[in-house]
């Protein structure tokens, strides 16, 4: 029986062995998806296993999207421009890293019916995921792209791979029509301590957090009267990307799924 994992930490919110052994139960292959808290040390030893074949694959979420690029043999061009990976593969010997969360993003972002082209974004973080919805973003022509984090040095290092992006200080909220929460700030409930009370209406709030499906951002966003939509589809559609990647099927996304994940 093949393994599969999803490493992080913190991971105990990860849904992705719900959802994967679905899709592995549904189509039939004999394999099963867990999750594994490493720390930092753990995880070239980890790597390691896939290319010897204990371990078939990975999933790879926060803070090792960049943390396993230096044990992988190639990367795919996604994943070279945004130098963030969370789909490992093992292909003819060569453990390759892909990057599966910008078509997620951008799926997500077609699936809720929000025309983003030409739209002002104001992205919340600059960790592993930002650079993927940065690269999603240009692709779907956004007209102006500001990134603030409360270590101002993040931000300006993702300056070095998206000319087009601009710093803003943590705590100052220019105009957006979109603003994305790309933090971990909302898994364990906290609160973004940013006043949102004269961003205006109707702008969407988005949050990558998928569980729990609201966070206090999502609700600040409600309460000021804007759209808000967590990280579930973008959580889907990414995983339905490393899916194919594994095993060449592509699974089916139907109300089932979404039923699956609001049990949690």
């Amino acid at each position: 029986m093949k393994k599969y994992f999803v490493i992080g930490n913190p991971i105990n919110h990860s849904l992705s062995p719900k959802l994967q052994n679905y899709w592995l139960k549904k189509n039939d292959i004999d394999a099963v998806y867990d999750k594994i808290k490493l720390e930092d040390n753990e995880v070239k030893n980890f790597i390691e296993e896939i290319k010897i074949k204990k371990v078939s694959g990975c999933n790879v979420t926060i803070p090792f999207k960049k943390i396993v690029i230096p044990f992988l043999d190639n990367l795919s061009p996604e994943a070279v421009k945004t130098q963030s990976v969370n789909t490992i593969i093992l292909d003819n010997g060569k453990l390759i890293g892909h990057n599966t969360d910008i078509a997620g993003f951008e799926k997500a972002i077609k699936k809720i019916d929000f025309e983003i082209k030409e739209k002002q974004v104001l992205i919340l973080g600059a960790g592993g995921v930002v650079s993927s919805i940065i690269f999603a973003l240009e692709k779907m022509h956004v007209s102006q792209i500001n990134i603030s984090n409360r270590t101002k040095a993040k931000a300006e290092n993702l300056k070095t791979q998206f000319n087009n992006v601009n710093v803003v200080e943590w705590g100052f909220l220019p105009e957006f029509d979109v603003i994305i929460n790309a933090t971990s700030i909302g898994l364990s409930n906290e609160e973004i301590n940013l006043d949102f009370s004269r961003v205006g209406k109707n702008k969407l709030f988005y949050d990558v957090i998928y569980n729990p499906a609201e966070t206090n951002f999502l609700k600040k966003g409600k309460e000021t009267g804007n759209i808000s939509e967590n990280g579930k589809l973008m959580f889907i559609y990414q995983a339905f990307e490393a899916f194919k990647l594994w095993h060449g099927i592509e699974p089916e996304i139907n109300i089932d799924t979404f039923k699956l994940l609001d049990n949690d």
